[in-house]
């Protein structure tokens, strides 16, 4: 550092022409509209987005019926739509078939991309097909979007109105959710596989650590290499399930060499077919492609980092009915679990890859048996579905299909199924049952009286083979194996740390640019020395600048869904917006209707909304007259929602800090008091069970008035704070709320901004942004 001199460090101090950014904000900033100039799109911003595809499965109907409610008659952009049928194929139901047709027929009329069941899981078709694009943005109406992060495409899911937004439109929203990187050490040891490393991440890393967090994978180019594309889907995949919204691998050699093997193999079947095949891999537009390969900028700001050490790794089982539960497969083989069924489906690990590693469990021990295939146990059921046709046919080809069979597994056509508790196949009340696939929630296979637990392709294999929970004995502890090396930051020893001269000076500015902000805030307050105070938020005319009113506080972590509106009035279409109100809130407290008024304030604890996809949620609090809804944080789902239906929302993490310091000293603790867990599929396809609620032990009030005044400043991004009449008043920033969010507010939600969206398009005055 001695070159440099004082000169050249003040010079650069606060003139950086670009703003570091992530994988996923490049990726985001793409796929923007309407951004102001020279805007730099950052972790927390609200965005308008038009994501490069959109897929929607066996709901695609529900979706094209909210499509055509709200006036709009055709799909905007063909090419960004893709439609597939999946999830209950082996539903032969004359209801079933119906809306199967009646799906076709919509997307044949509308000219899109079209699956029909039997080709395969969506999500794999989007894989295979080239639909998820690295460097692009894809969303789907399905929570398993996040596994196109494996080929480096920023997978994230949208709820019915969005997709029915981007139909119409090619638009929805989105906040660009907190980042964490994930830094991957070591290389991966033999027999041990990416489902091994993402069940033993949810296990190891389960206090939500990643919550609505969007995830990034990196590590060093030996460290990368020993993770192949199928393992980076399957992890990908999973990070739904360790609460995540996107899991984005980078765009590194090990995917190059996989693209490039894509556009051959099409090549070769364009040239046999005279031409007629199409291909999105093509090795000219990979060519493109890698000449303007996007990947994270040095000093790029992450909210958390965590770390972990593949060669410390071993194979892992996930179980029972949790993925939170962990155990290395070593301690679980030793109980001796006996197994009634066992499953090879799912997007998750159904590649010609995985149904490979599992029939090479036959194979081997067809080897040790004068090369007869061996049978699987005496009274179990083992059932395999390939992710797709292609998929199927190439396991067929190498005989892997037929060795699985031969051993007495049963086929399933290509799709979701037993992975989603539909068709074939299901646990029975108890019964223990060993999958591949990506949830083992009670009652999501089955019976809620069954247990599931979640493997790899192999170790499900062998378990099959051998009637109880067991792997194939390929996994070799390395020597001098003390445990799991696992933990905050990315893992490398500073002593083993080497930094790139330019890096080492970004660091030295960035020290330096947070000295002056210190000294300024002491010198005239942190309220003056904010660079963003000085950027005040365009507030659209009509808007509200500011929302006030009295804090009612629900001091509570984790009140889900049904806790807001209760799951018996889901489905009931004749409830009124005043039944509604009585009931809003009523499976946390009876006593919420008569203690809040109009105009109140709500505040909650933290992970507010969590649970199923139910609308009613935000549309029962505005019927309750509430018009601001603060928590510490919110799911995901209710967030979408919410903004979707014209409910507004703010996280303040210190105001619930505040109001806990002030109305309880009282420890929380887990309750499931009041919490219904989504039973099998009727809550909601897509949606994980929410956490245990926690509330103060002690405290009986669950919903206070308490007194307090909060004013949330639009312009100025703010919230000021009087705690009671004679009590301190303090402000902090918080997130923006953007002129496109306004306008959804403002419309009245999504749904009635679509439609304006529908009439301006028409008059030719289409918004762009």
């Amino acid at each position: 550092m001695e070159d440099l001199s004082s000169a050249a460090i003040l010079s650069a101090l606060k003139t950086s022409p670009t703003v570091p950014q992530t994988l996923t904000e490049k990726i985001v900033q793409q796929h923007s509209v309407g951004l102001p100039k020279n805007k730099f799109v950052k972790s927390g911003d609200y965005v308008t987005l038009s994501p490069y595809r959109c897929m929607t499965h066996d709901n695609s109907w529900p979706v094209a019926t909210k499509f055509l409610s709200i006036g709009a008659s055709e799909i905007n952009d063909k090419n960004q739509i893709v439609m597939t049928l999946d999830h209950d194929v082996q539903n032969k139901s004359e209801t079933n078939l119906k809306k199967y047709r009646q799906i076709e027929e919509f997307a044949k009329k509308q000219g899109v991309a079209f699956y029909p069941a039997g080709r395969g899981i969506g999500h794999q078709i989007m894989v295979e097909e080239g639909y998820a694009w690295p460097g692009t943005l894809a969303v789907a109406s399905d929570s398993h979007s996040n596994m196109y992060g494996g080929v480096g495409c920023l997978g994230t899911p949208v709820v019915r109105t969005d997709a029915a937004s981007i139909w119409a439109t090619s638009k929805t929203w989105w906040q660009i959710p907190p980042i964490c990187k994930v830094t991957f050490t070591g290389t991966m040891p033999k027999g041990v596989t990416g489902k091994d490393v993402i069940v033993a991440l949810c296990g190891l890393f389960s206090k939500d650590e990643v919550l609505n967090h969007a995830i990034e994978f990196t590590g060093s180019e030996e460290t990368m290499k020993s993770l192949a594309v199928d393992d980076r889907l399957a992890i990908a995949n999973m990070t739904t399930e360790w609460g995540a919204l996107t899991g984005l691998f980078p765009i590194d050699e090990t995917l190059q060499r996989w693209l490039r093997y894509k556009a051959t193999e099409a090549a070769m079947c364009n040239e046999s077919t005279g031409g007629k095949t199409q291909s999105q891999f093509n090795h000219q537009r990979l060519d493109e492609l890698f000449a303007n390969q996007l990947s994270a900028d040095r000093g790029a700001k992450y909210s958390k980092s965590l770390h972990l050490n593949l060669t410390s790794l071993s194979p892992y089982v996930s179980g029972p009915n949790s993925v939170k539960v962990a155990t290395p497969l070593h301690d679980l083989a030793a109980q001796n679990i006996k197994i009634d069924k066992a499953y090879l489906v799912s997007c998750t690990n159904s590649r010609a890859s995985d149904l490979a590693a599992a029939a090479k469990v036959f194979k081997d021990a067809a080897g040790r048996n004068g090369g007869r295939v061996p049978e699987i146990a005496n009274g179990v059921n083992f059932y395999i579905a390939a992710a797709s046709s292609l998929e199927q046919a190439a396991a067929e080809a190498s005989g892997d299909w037929q060795t699985m069979l031969e051993a007495g597994a049963q086929p399933l056509p290509a799709g979701c199924g037993p992975c989603i508790g539909l068709g074939t196949g299901l646990l029975e009340s108890g019964e223990v049952g060993i999958s591949a696939s990506n949830r083992n929630f009670k009652g999501r296979m089955g019976s809620t009286e069954a247990k599931a637990y979640l493997a790899s392709p192999e170790v499900v294999a062998a378990s099959a083979l051998r009637g109880k929970i067991t792997g194939p004995g390929r996994y070799e502890q390395p020597q001098g194996w003390s445990g799991v090396i696992r933990g905050e930051g990315d893992g490398i020893k500073e002593e083993e740390r080497m930094i790139p001269k330019e890096e080492a000076f970004e660091k030295v500015i960035s020290q330096l640019d947070s000295m002056i902000q210190v000294g300024e805030e002491e010198i005239i307050g942190s309220e003056q020395a904010t660079e963003e105070d000085s950027q005040m938020t365009e507030v659209l005319p009509g808007f509200p600048e500011r929302v006030e009113g009295e804090i009612v506080f629900c001091d509570a972590d984790n009140i889900n869904t049904d806790g807001i509106y209760p799951g018996k009035y889901t489905y009931q279409d004749d409830v009124t917006t005043e039944m509604m109100a009585e009931v809003c809130m009523s499976n946390y407290d009876k006593a919420f209707a008569s203690t809040v008024r109009e105009g109140d304030i709500l505040v909650a604890g933290f992970n507010f909304g969590c649970g199923s996809s139910r609308e009613q949620a935000a549309t029962a609090l505005l019927a309750k007259k509430i018009p601001l809804v603060i928590a510490g944080s919110f799911g995901n789902i209710f967030s979408r929602n919410s903004i979707n239906n014209a409910l507004m929302g703010v996280e303040v993490p210190k105001l619930v800090q505040r109001l806990r310091e002030a109305f309880s000293s009282n420890k929380l603790e887990v309750s499931q008091q009041d919490i219904t867990e989504p039973d099998r599929n009727k809550q909601s396809l897509d949606s994980p069970p929410p956490a245990p609620q926690a509330i103060p032990a002690q405290e009986k009030l669950m919903t206070r008035r308490t007194g307090w005044k909060l004013m949330w400043d639009v312009r100025k991004s703010k919230v000021e704070v009087q705690e009671g009449d004679s009590g301190a008043k303090w402000s902090q920033k918080v997130g923006e709320l953007p002129p496109n969010v306004q306008e959804i507010i403002a419309r009245g939600g999504l749904e009635k901004w679509v439609k304006k969206q529908i009439e301006g398009s028409k008059q030719g005055t289409y918004s762009s942004g």
